[in-house]
């Protein structure tokens, strides 16, 4: 394990460097920063590195083996009801507790806590009904490029009753609902069901269900949009960035990072719990995994606590409070006009660090038995990611309606379904979506 453990740390070094060094160059070349906010990006990349090789640790060795079985076990029931049920309150536990989705509901609803929790209920039940969805379409055979286009029918004709103000707020829960807790275990959870019941057609239904749970979550709170006639959100600072340009040595540094820890532990027990306790009824009542399997998988559960852990706390912590400075700064410099490109470099080194796109590119390769290499992956993710945030940074910059960029982006990918293998429709709906996780 030791080796293991050795060899996960310097692969996430090489993902997570490339950010730093970018990072570090943007801040003393555009952005006066101060030595506290230095110290905490130099620990958060310590403890960046550290997390995402545990976590990537443990989700090979849990939440991947527990998704393959618990898909492959409830499509072996005849019973649709069932699956549909279980398949219902998997997708909602799984997503209420997100750490992103409580990020994001933090952001837009910040000090209303009935609101951030109505949110993310809305949220959870919209995931959890599109991954009824996805799993009866493998099961019955639909193609997913016609769920795709019904279900994003759906979205933009919906934007047209959404207020203005609040319609990006409908995209974004739509990216942060696949994260690093929802993404191993939805996408393993595909692969378990394509695995006995998609015939022919296992590899390519083994993807798109991180899609289509995208897709829910959006449509969910754009009706909550126009239900309760939300004018506009604008997002809040988070309070810890002004206490992180607040702290002016390494002991207060420290003291902010203690805090963090216990604060983020106690959001990833939350968020790993759900998992744990299918993981412990499956095992109840039907003994998928011998005794040494089942004791492999509670180790893999405290590597993914402990991973996460590290990982969030380095991320949001170390990271935000620098990212903070630099939009601030680079806002004023030739009319905000750096924003575009340093967006764009930050956005293709920034992707290749996120654990969920290290979950789909493994099972990418896996399941086309290497005809399509990780290393193809995240250079393509890595593109797309970069021209995403540069015409992101073009709109703040314009003040254009975010319409003007999704829609024509959604009918050329929709549209491209037509003319590209079966297997990369879904490897690419879901790469939108593992790519929009915690760190990016």
């Amino acid at each position: 394990m030791a080796n293991v453990v050795k060899s996960k740390i310097t692969e996430s070094l090489k993902s997570v460097l490339p950010i730093a060094l970018t990072v570090l160059v943007v801040s003393v070349a555009f952005t006066p920063i101060s030595v506290s906010v230095v110290l905490f990006f130099v620990t958060g990349v310590v403890l960046l590195v550290v997390g995402t090789a545990l976590f990537n640790i443990g989700a090979d060795t849990a939440m991947t083996p527990i998704g393959n079985r618990m898909g492959a076990k409830l499509s072996g029931s005849s019973k649709i009801w069932l699956i549909a049920l279980v398949s219902l309150l998997l997708g909602m536990f799984i997503t209420i507790a997100e750490p992103d989705l409580t990020i994001l509901a933090a952001l837009v609803f910040d000090g209303d806590a009935g609101s951030q929790w109505l949110f993310m209920g809305v949220v959870a039940v919209g995931v959890g009904l599109f991954l009824v969805v996805a799993v009866l379409r493998i099961i019955i055979r639909l193609p997913l490029k016609v769920v795709l286009i019904v279900g994003y029918a759906a979205v933009f004709s919906l934007c047209a009753f959404v207020p203005e103000g609040f319609l990006p707020v409908s995209f974004d829960a739509g990216g942060v609902t696949t994260g690093p807790m929802t993404v191993p275990f939805i996408m393993s959870l595909g692969v378990g069901v394509a695995s006995v019941r998609g015939g022919k057609n296992s590899t390519n239904d083994a993807f798109g269900l991180i899609a289509l749970s995208s897709i829910g979550p959006i449509l969910a709170v754009e009706l909550l949009g126009i239900i309760m006639n939300i004018k506009g959100i604008s997002y809040n600072d988070p309070a810890i960035i002004q206490t992180i340009i607040g702290v002016g040595d390494s002991r207060g540094v420290a003291a902010q990072f203690g805090i963090g820890l216990g604060k983020y532990a106690l959001d990833v027990l939350i968020s790993v719990s759900p998992i744990l306790v299918f993981f412990l009824l499956t095992q109840l009542f039907t003994c998928a995994f011998s005794k040494k399997q089942f004791v492999k998988v509670l180790i893999g559960f405290l590597y993914v606590f402990f991973g996460l852990t590290l990982f969030l706390t380095g991320a949001n912590l170390g990271f935000m409070s620098l990212g903070y400075k630099i939009g601030e700064e680079l806002s004023k410099l030739f009319g905000g006009g750096l924003l575009i490109p340093i967006a764009m470099a930050l956005g293709f080194v920034t992707v290749r660090a996120e654990p969920a796109v290290y979950v789909l590119t493994k099972q990418v390769r896996r399941m086309s038995a290497g005809a399509i290499s990780e290393r193809a992956m995240k250079l393509s993710l890595s593109i797309g990611v970069s021209v995403a945030l540069g015409l992101a940074m073009l709109r703040v910059l314009t003040g254009i309606s975010i319409l003007w960029i999704l829609v024509p982006g959604y009918s050329i990918a929709v549209i491209l379904s037509f003319f590209t293998p079966k297997l990369f429709t879904g490897i690419a709906f879901d790469s939108g979506g593992v790519t929009s996780g915690a760190m990016v």
